[in-house]
């Protein structure tokens, strides 16, 4: 399995922290914030990573992280996404470097508690497909929300006003390599965007869509109120802990 980050975007929900640099490269605590999305790969025992990035600061990923040395990696690539065209044209961009192999994928400004071990054993012994992790959260609304019925995913909507359910569909996705195929047959949204959302119910329609919750918390880091609870959270508990036997636990939602 290969990795990788996306850390496009122009991060215009910080302006005007991101008037002079990459949201990703924003300090979470003690750390840029895409220290830990790599981490989060890292922790999982995947070692080749690619970085997807974007906008008129792209330099500073490599002057900040080379070759990946802070992450005992040997080697990190790096590709660019060209204008907005949303979370699932960049990682079309990863296609090249995927080849035949799958990939976790995850955005970049995703920081978690713990780790997800656990969710990418479990995706390697199932027969291709893709493996989505969900949090439960109180402000639904915010997210891709999944649909459940006992251990399926049936739905996933993007932002509904009324969701069907309080589980959001978290930045850390585990896909075969037919992920690309599926990139390709995607249409822009209203936002003018490629959706990760559609790629996910493509996989949906096939029956080969699992999923597991997330042990510990999640937060993004995109918003000024989601930056600071990062913050908060990763001075008070630390972040990309090992100390747990698993990352992810897969369990029944009662509907």
């Amino acid at each position: 399995m290969k990795g990788v980050v996306l850390a496009g975007g122009t991060g215009s929900r910080l302006n005007p922290l991101t008037r002079v640099t990459n949201k990703h490269l924003l300090p979470v605590y003690d750390k840029p914030m895409v220290y830990y999305p790599i981490q989060t790969l890292v922790n999982a025992g995947i070692e080749e990573i690619l970085l997807v990035t974007g906008g008129k600061n792209a330099g500073e990923f490599l002057r900040l992280l080379g070759n990946g040395r802070d992450f005992g990696l040997k080697h990190l690539n790096y590709t660019y996404q060209e204008g907005e065209g949303g979370i699932a044209e960049a990682l079309g961009l990863a296609e090249f470097f995927a080849g035949n192999d799958s990939i976790c994928v995850v955005l970049g400004d995703n920081i978690i508690e713990n780790n997800i071990c656990q969710a990418v054993d479990s995706f390697n012994a199932q027969n291709g497909g893709a493996k989505i992790l969900l949090k439960e959260v109180d402000d639904a609304q915010r997210f891709g929300v999944a649909e459940i019925q006992g251990e399926r995913v049936v739905g996933i909507e993007e932002k509904p006003k009324v969701p069907k359910s309080n589980y959001a569909v978290i930045g850390i996705y585990l896909y075969d390599q037919s992920v690309f195929e599926k990139v390709r047959r995607l249409k822009p949204s209203g936002r003018g965007e490629l959706e990760i959302t559609d790629v996910n119910n493509f996989y949906i329609e096939e029956d080969k869509l699992t999923y597991e919750i997330l042990d510990g918390w999640w937060t993004d880091a995109g918003t000024f109120e989601s930056l600071l609870r990062a913050n908060m959270l990763v001075a008070e508990t630390g972040a990309n802990k090992m100390n747990r036997s698993s990352g992810a636990a897969r369990r029944e939602v009662a509907q």
